[in-house]
């Protein structure tokens, strides 16, 4: 057997044993990680920690960590009470809103994890609250981040028209993103839909009764504010009396700072381009010197299980590819002879690679694959790039991606696991479906 067979073997029985057994899917990773690379392949151990996503683990840490003291001293019951103001009680339309908003943020130049590390907290603290599916909520910003990130001045487009323009292909940078656009658009009406959305639409706040803590242990169901002072009840938000109200949208001198700095979060992202997790703990290192006291039970936030089990599978895909598995894989199906079989499989292929992988590192290696065959201008390679980019990127809902990992991180401890299973099994059917339908919609149209 070669090595490449070996390490997709390998990947498949981690799966296996994390399933049947409860044993951390990261930690089976980083056994297999050291098996395959040291023993195996004879890699330098640099070599193996070079896959170590040591930026997606500090975003990780510092986003989940920034956002548990803004929920623990009431910040983000003030942004969500503003949210419902602002909707006028429709809560059914907050999913909506958090799709356009990061649509909007990702069309401007933001990378899609930027987004959602921004916006995943506070949607997610806005769905528990709400008696919204948390991973409904996570899933539509994400699906919103995809559907801007292909605009001609965002990252993914620009990696993606650049490598077609060097490569004398045509190309329309206009119709990629609106292709990638409304098919995520799609995508999110469908979710909205399988997740409940339509009931949410019909329900009004007054109607729910006691909601679920959210809340670290050891902190109390009403949320402890600046000084001590207890906050109102979540239950009572936006249709409380109007103390109850006031006590809420009151800025207190935490909830200003915190406000300062989610607001440099943002500017410094999306802006200045820094990097999200360093800004993040910067941000958060801040908050804790005002408030020491927060930051006891914000530490304990941090969910640390999903970043040992995103840092794990990423370092073992690394191995991978230094394996020459994804090359192995790529380049098996761009010698086949027939291009819309060939294009149908780079979509496949770029869909279950990027579940595990970095999308943009992967729109950089996958789209040349299919360069020889679309020179021969069997297809059109408008529509063929416009699927496999989409196809790439629309998979980024994995729990090992880092938009999923950030849904999964900032999901209430008491529906990690449930958002988590949930994240996987729609992950895997849009990886299956998700390319059969790109391939259908934009490249079997354009065979000449």
């Amino acid at each position: 057997m070669g090595i490449e067979l070996l390490s997709i073997g390998l990947l498949v029985a981690m799966f296996i044993i994390a399933t049947i057994q409860p044993i951390n899917m990261g930690a089976l990773a980083f056994a297999g990680a050291f098996v395959l690379g040291s023993l195996i392949i004879g890699m330098k151990t640099s070599d193996i920690f070079a896959g170590f996503p040591s930026d997606l683990f500090l975003t990780l840490v510092a986003v989940t960590y920034l956002f548990a003291i803004a929920q623990i001293n009431g910040t983000i019951d003030w942004l969500v009470e503003c949210a419902v103001r602002l909707v006028r009680g429709r809560i059914g339309l907050i999913p909506w809103v958090m799709f356009l908003v990061a649509a909007i943020i990702t069309g401007f130049g933001a990378l899609g994890p930027a987004a959602v590390a921004i916006l995943a907290p506070v949607a997610l603290s806005f769905a528990v609250q709400y008696r919204i599916s948390p991973a409904m909520m996570g899933l539509m910003v994400i699906h919103g981040a995809q559907a801007g990130g292909f605009s001609p001045i965002s990252v993914y487009g620009g990696i993606t028209n650049q490598i077609v323009a060097k490569a004398g292909l045509p190309f329309a940078p206009t119709s990629l993103f609106l292709s990638s656009f409304f098919f995520n658009l799609a995508i999110a009406v469908l979710v909205f839909l399988v997740f409940g959305g339509a009931k949410v639409m019909k329900q009004k706040t007054a109607s729910f009764g006691p909601l679920p803590e959210l809340h670290p242990e050891g902190v109390s169901a009403s949320i402890r504010g600046h000084g001590g002072t207890p906050a109102k009840p979540i239950r009572e938000h936006a249709y409380g009396t109007a103390a109850d109200t006031a006590a809420t949208l009151r800025l207190t001198n935490e909830r200003i700072f915190t406000l300062i700095g989610l607001t440099a979060l943002g500017i410094g992202a999306l802006v200045f381009k820094f990097n999200v997790g360093l800004v993040a703990i910067t941000v958060a290192v801040m908050l804790a010197l005002l408030s020491p006291e927060t930051q006891k039970a914000a530490i304990d936030k941090v969910s640390w299980s999903t970043v040992l089990l995103i840092a794990g599978i990423i370092t073992y895909v690394g191995v991978m590819e230094k394996a020459g598995t994804v090359d192995y894989v790529a380049n098996g199906i761009s010698s086949l002879g027939m291009p819309l079989l060939v294009a149908l499989l780079l979509c496949f292929t770029g869909a279950i690679v990027s579940a595990f992988a970095s999308s943009t590192a992967l729109l950089g290696a996958i789209i040349p694959l299919a360069v020889p065959f679309l020179l021969q201008g069997h297809v059109s390679a408008i529509g063929v790039v416009a699927a496999i980019a989409i196809s790439t990127t629309i998979v980024d809902t994995s729990p090992f991606s880092t938009n999923g990992a950030l849904v999964v991180a900032n999901a209430p401890d008491d529906k990690r696991e449930q958002v988590l299973r949930q994240l996987l099994i729609y992950s895997a059917l849009i990886a299956i479906i998700g390319p059969i339908v790109a391939w259908l919609v934009f490249v079997v149209p354009g065979l000449v």
